[in-house]
Parts: structure tokens; C-alpha cells; sequence
């Protein structure tokens, strides 16, 4: 039997990460404007995956259907610390009242990619089955 106390680490919700996704932002001193991203427990991502997922009768049997681009939506949300999308000038601004819709009408293509992918490296979510393989060969060893 292994030793308990390994298992026993502060809760990680508070780490957070500043990255730069586009030179296009910038502060009131010309200095580039960092997004702020964190890290969500797992209990955070079944809130989040709840969310996204809707519940409709097809002949007579109850289907679930997970909408993975309001998850996404969500996800960012829930990881994006600043800048803060619901903050109202930002949605005006961007002319939403939903603060689900500003990073897509905020940022390019390319600037929600490195967000996205941001959020993915500090909530260490892997994608590719080379990062899988890589956590299952360091798990053997």
C-alpha cells in the first residue's frame, strides 16, 4: 500500500497563467495586454459539461446530445480570467448581451486557437495520443 499523504494536495483552482494571444491588445501605456487564464477542477468540467449537454424524448426514449461548441464556449469562459467577458462594456462593445459570445466576436481565429490551446496546456488536457502515450509510459515507470 502506498503513502496517503501523496494524495493529499491543495485544491489547484487558484493557479493561473498570464499569456500573451495577439499584439493587437494593448494598455493605456502601449504595453501588450495579457490574457489571464486558469486551471478548473474536474467538479468545475462536469458543471460545465452538464451544461452542454441537453436532454430530448425521441420516440419515447431519452436521448442525450452534447453540444461540443457551447462546451467550448463555456470552457473558455470558466478558464478566462481577464480579461472578464461579462463585464458589461466589454459585451456592449462587442454588441452581446451574452458574455458566451464575446472571445468569437473579440478575437480571430488564430488568437482563440492560442487561447484555446492556452487553456488546454494549464488544465494539462491532451489531445494528441503522443501526450496520452507519454502520461501512460511515465504512469508504468
Amino acid at each position: 500500500m502506498g503513502d496517503i499523504k501523496a494524495f493529499l494536495q491543495p485544491p489547484i483552482m487558484g493557479e493561473t497563467k498570464e499569456i500573451v494571444i495577439s499584439k493587437r491588445f494593448r494598455d493605456d501605456k502601449g504595453n501588450t495586454a495579457p490574457f489571464v487564464v486558469r486551471v478548473i477542477d474536474q467538479e468545475t468540467n462536469d458543471r460545465i459539461v452538464s451544461r452542454a449537454t441537453t436532454k430530448k424524448k425521441v420516440n419515447g426514449t431519452i436521448v442525450q446530445e452534447f453540444d461540443s461548441t457551447r462546451y467550448g464556449k463555456l470552457l473558455v469562459q470558466a478558464c478566462v480570467v481577464e480579461p472578464d467577458f461579462s463585464n458589461a462594456e466589454l459585451c456592449a462593445y462587442y454588441k452581446t448581451a451574452d458574455p458566451l459570445d464575446v472571445p468569437g466576436r473579440m478575437l480571430s481565429v488564430g488568437e482563440y486557437n492560442r487561447l484555446v490551446s492556452a487553456i488546454k496546456e494549464i488544465n494539462e488536457i491532451s489531445t494528441s495520443e503522443e501526450e496520452l502515450d507519454g502520461l501512460e509510459d511515465e504512469a508504468k515507470n
